[in-house]
């Protein structure tokens, strides 16, 4: 297993994320990721597009270092509106397992006022751990 997934003896299985990851290798620290393409421009204001789109873009960064969503130890997302969140969790799931799969590091969301692009509704901040490779 490249990652060691963390979670304590006796506590409630963690859905759709990790406790905690145990990784050693080079990190990459992936800059805050939204959902706009490769020109800065949003194709779309729906949240779930925007969390595609966003996760798209953080997967393009990691293969700048020969790395993919496997490599990921942490996400922490920051969104506008956590109830439109909740509302739209199926499609984001969704989303997310078409991008990333079924790979769940460590992860934190949290309710901002607003997000520096005014048309962004979602922000993720990633690290990845791409193993040395004399240690496989």
């Amino acid at each position: 297993m490249m990652h060691e997934i963390l979670h304590p003896a006796g506590w409630a299985p963690a859905i759709g994320y990790a406790n905690g990851v145990l990784a050693e290798g080079r990190t990459i620290h992936l800059g805050g990721q939204i959902g706009w393409n490769a020109a800065q421009e949003f194709e779309s204001d729906d949240l779930a597009d925007q969390v595609r789109q966003t996760l798209d873009n953080i997967v393009a960064v990691l293969a700048e270092a020969g790395a993919g969503p496997q490599h990921l130890v942490s996400l922490t997302w920051f969104m506008t509106d956590l109830d439109e969140y909740s509302a739209r969790l199926k499609d984001i799931g969704r989303a997310y397992r078409e991008v990333i799969g079924r790979h769940y590091p460590a992860m934190a969301a949290l309710e901002v006022r607003r997000l520096v692009e005014r048309r962004a509704k979602v922000e993720i901040q990633a690290l990845a751990v791409l193993p040395d490779v004399e240690k496989g």
